[in-house]
């Protein structure tokens, strides 16, 4: 029996997807546990691309249960109109499940966060997707669920109760309308009859599948340094990217996890604002984002670019308790003739080896950095690590004595069959 958990191992957009995708082969079931519809994972096959937001990309296998568990947040707009476009790419949905406990982002959610962004100016750099709010009202307790939605009564009660908070927010602190309670209201049970098929007990599934002994991925979204508590706040998100966050989100128990796989990339990219020790912002950082194609899956946004923090790295493994590393786009390195890696900070005159959990004092960190020799070759061919340049191969050697984690697979390209496992 195996229960792995993938986890982004820097600042989002690692190419979960892909991983996932991969290891999925071997799984019964593929979980979503945190975060909302500000995913974006892509997977390229036989001659497709992709896109997920809210839906597991393991649903491209046939034997796979794909799981939006209880701690997502659902945005029910999104949701249908991802299985809208993912239908029309062939994909079905019949072992698709939507947990009951998790909670819905309304419409209000992603106004409050587009209202809340503007006026600070875009200094977080959130997606707007609402995913902020939506968490906050989890913890308020006055929060909105699936469960509830199923039940019309309930929900009309319930709502009525919000939205007597929520419109006064709306109208006396941002001068904005109040929401229409009856259109959202019918709006929303109206979304409750194609849900209500693929609604499910998601704890009790899964606590029932780790007792039949059926492999179970779980799938992180965003990175561990966008994590609520260990990320570098406040520039994060409002869950838990991290491997603990898989047990908080799908009711499995800690002592039930047999793998934990962190994913990075080869170099660094971070979204909005926060520090970034790394970042590249000359000729060399443009011609990695090009070759990386990195642009946001859900935003569009360029990513910003770096080389990659070791520093940042070991931190994510220790925290996670990573037993595998997946490193993904080494290809995009290629044609670079030296490639840097930070292996610690400058911190106010004195010389640092820990990762700084705090955005402000992150932000003052100058990186120092290892300088290794680059390679020109193109990659998208090798199929084993031996196959591999030698500058590359002692790139990802580095890495492995550097984060005292073995790196058992290697993405050379955006398809599924450019990687290398181990």
């Amino acid at each position: 029996m195996a229960v792995r958990v993938v986890v982004g191992a820097q600042w989002g957009d690692e190419a979960k997807g892909k991983v996932v995708d991969l290891l999925s082969q071997n799984s019964r079931y593929v979980v979503r546990y945190a975060g909302g519809s500000n995913a974006g994972h892509t997977v390229c096959t036989n001659g497709k691309t992709y896109k997920f937001h809210l839906i597991p990309s393991g649903i491209l296998h046939p034997h796979v249960t794909a799981v939006i568990a209880d701690g997502v947040v659902v945005d029910l707009r999104a949701l249908k109109a991802e299985m809208e476009a993912l239908a029309e790419q062939g994909v079905e949905f019949s072992r698709l499940r939507v947990g009951l406990g998790a909670h819905l982002t309304l419409p209000y959610h992603r106004q409050l966060d587009e209202l809340n962004e503007a006026r600070l100016e875009g200094r977080i750099g959130t997606t707007r997707r609402g995913i902020g709010p939506t968490y906050a009202d989890k913890a308020a307790r006055i929060g909105l669920r699936v469960a509830d939605l199923l039940d019309p009564e309930r929900f009309a009660m319930l709502l009525h109760r919000v939205l007597e908070v929520r419109n006064r927010v709306l109208t006396r602190v941002y001068n904005a309308p109040p929401i229409d309670e009856a259109a959202l209201r019918d709006e929303f049970l109206a979304h409750a009859e194609w849900l209500r098929p693929i609604v499910a007990d998601v704890p009790a599934m899964l606590m029932d599948a780790v007792a039949r002994g059926e492999p179970i991925l779980l799938e992180g979204a965003q990175g561990t340094l966008l994590d609520l508590d260990y990320g570098t706040y406040p520039y994060v998100t409002s869950s838990h990217p991290v491997s603990a966050g898989a047990c908080l989100g799908t009711g499995i128990a800690p002592n039930q996890l047999t793998e934990i796989w962190g994913v990075a990339k080869a170099y660094t990219t971070r979204v909005g604002e926060g520090p970034f020790p790394t970042e590249l912002n000359n000729e060399i950082g443009d011609y990695i984002r090009n070759r990386g194609r990195e642009y946001g899956t859900t935003t569009g946004r360029a990513r910003r670019v770096g080389w990659l923090d070791l520093v940042a790295l070991r931190y994510s493994a220790r925290l996670n308790g990573f037993t595998a590393l997946a490193v993904t786009l080494l290809d995009v390195l290629s044609g670079l003739p030296t490639l840097k890696v930070c292996t610690a900070y400058r911190y106010r005159g004195e010389l640092r080896e820990q990762f700084l959990a705090d955005g402000f004092a992150l932000a003052e960190c100058e990186p120092i950095y290892t300088e290794l020799p680059g390679w020109d070759a193109d990659l998208s061919a090798c199929r084993r690590r031996a196959d591999l340049p030698r500058n590359a191969q002692a790139y990802l050697d580095f890495i492995e004595d550097y984060v005292q984690t073995p790196i058992k697979l290697i993405s050379v390209g955006p398809n599924r069959e450019q990687t290398i496992l181990d």
